[in-house]
């Protein structure tokens, strides 16, 4: 009998629930230390993983979690740039 396929969980940085990994949205910080969304989980780099929901990232703000994620101060364009990429990512749905 094969053994079902793993699905890999991932905890969301805004409300700390375990959900499957591609429902969420990759935030990824590059070697360049760049950080972007990353809706397709391939880019290279340090990721950190939201729910696509902008509760979620306005929680993950709030409780510094993607700073704590990547050892890095984030500035508030980048916060603005990722609410801005997930409401494009969910017009796409």
């Amino acid at each position: 009998m094969p053994m079902p396929k793993k699905i890999p969980m991932r905890q969301c940085l805004g409300c700390r629930e375990m959900k499957p990994k591609r429902e969420l949205i990759r935030v990824v910080k590059s070697p360049e230390n760049e950080i972007s969304l990353d809706f397709k989980g391939k880019k290279p780099g340090r990721g950190a993983y939201l729910c696509p929901d902008s509760a979620c990232l306005a929680r993950a703000r709030k409780s510094r979690a993607l700073e704590r994620a990547f050892s890095t101060q984030i500035p508030d364009e980048v916060y603005a740039g990722l609410e801005e990429q997930m409401q494009e990512g969910a017009k796409d749905e």
